[in-house]
């Protein structure tokens, strides 16, 4: 992925006025580069700035940062990512291609150059060996180099980011086996602000590359402590945690159509408390936690009512927990029960068995849902 940080908080919803400035995605900006490049292969000029096409009709302009002809007959051209008002790593980063002919035939040849990965783990898009550039802007680029050429375009393009190895270790490739740097991605070349695709793209991705590891439990965790609690706890390996974040509806909707035998989502009290009160999106902008609601839900659980009236009126989550663990209830357990019936109604009809972890904020497990 190129564009959440791993470990960010989950992608915040934001309404401003004006709105949040649209981008470009990495896909988009390799493309452009490489139509540039191509074109001063075949005709000695460079266009500065060179327009490209995108899936959905839009035909942006973008700036040349750097060109050249190169000694041994190939061409370079490179632009500086815009990804707009979104918070991606790779925004600023050059995005660099470098375009040299091959013989009648050939077809276009992709490679990874500095700071574009590798795959080395099946499961993704593209198979082991092959360089991090995604289907969509593989056929961009084809499509560009096609016009350019007016038919099949005969070229090696090698894409690089200068700087891509040491962005890529803030995103999920290492534990998607995409080594060595990021990966060039974007199904409709724009970026638009907060939406949180690239969030949602590493989730399915990484549910994928466990499915093709032929792994039967995974863990979509929170957070990082939940995360590493989880790991502890379950003796899972790298590729069965997913970063989740805040998107346990994304993940158990994608699980419901690729299923895993066993998921269990892991996190902290108020989020999981929010997934137990129904919420499939459990940002802090989407709601806080019913307080009422989790009063009601300790009632059941064997509180008094004199106890179930302060933790409808708590301050906050954790002091409601507090509460009830004073007077003995198990309410994170409760909690735990509740959420795993959400998560397994989310995948009704897949043959999966979810399970629900509660973590305190020292990693410390609290509660561990039971089975059916």
């Amino acid at each position: 992925m190129t564009g959440a940080a791993r470990g960010d908080t989950a992608c915040p919803v934001h309404e401003q006025n004006p709105p949040l400035r649209r981008g470009w995605t990495t896909g988009a900006c390799a493309t452009a580069a490489a139509k540039a490049a191509f074109a001063a292969l075949r005709t000695g000029a460079f266009p500065d700035p060179v327009t490209i096409t995108l899936p959905r009709g839009e035909r942006p302009a973008f700036a040349l940062a750097e060109h050249a002809l190169l000694p041994d007959g190939g061409a370079m051209a490179a632009v500086v990512k815009d990804a707009g008002d979104d918070p991606d790593v790779t925004h600023g980063a050059l995005i660099r291609a470098t375009v040299r002919a091959l013989p009648p035939g050939s077809g276009v040849v992709f490679a990874a150059g500095e700071g574009v990965g590798t795959v080395t783990l099946p499961g993704l898009p593209l198979p082991p060996g092959e360089p991090a550039i995604n289907p969509m802007p593989r056929a961009m680029i084809r499509a560009v180099l096609a016009e350019v050429a007016g038919g099949e375009a005969d070229a090696r393009v090698e894409i690089s980011i200068p700087g891509g190895a040491a962005l890529a270790e803030r995103t999920m490739n290492p534990r998607l086996g995409i080594l060595g740097g990021l990966s060039v991605l974007g199904t409709t070349g724009i970026v638009v602000p907060y939406s949180c695709a690239a969030w949602i793209h590493s989730i399915h991705r990484g549910i994928d590359v466990a499915r093709a590891a032929g792994l039967t439990h995974v863990a979509g965790a929170t957070g990082s402590t939940s995360e590493d609690a989880i790991r502890r706890h379950h003796t899972l390996p790298e590729q069965a945690l997913i970063d989740m974040g805040d998107f346990v509806g994304g993940m158990l909707k994608y699980l419901r159509a690729h299923p895993i035998p066993r998921v269990t989502i892991a996190g902290g009290l108020a989020k999981l408390t929010k997934l137990a009160q129904g919420r499939l999106d459990l940002h802090s902008r989407r709601g806080a936690v019913d307080l009422p609601a989790l009063a009601e839900l300790a009632r059941a659980a064997g509180a008094g009512g004199a106890l179930a009236a302060r933790i409808a009126t708590a301050n906050t989550a954790l002091e409601a927990f507090t509460l009830a663990g004073a007077e003995g209830i198990g309410l994170p357990r409760a909690v735990a029960e509740e959420a795993r019936r959400v998560a397994q109604r989310v995948v009704e009809g897949a043959p999966i068995r979810v399970d629900v972890a509660l973590f305190g904020r020292d990693g410390a497990l609290l509660a561990e849902s039971g089975e059916d």
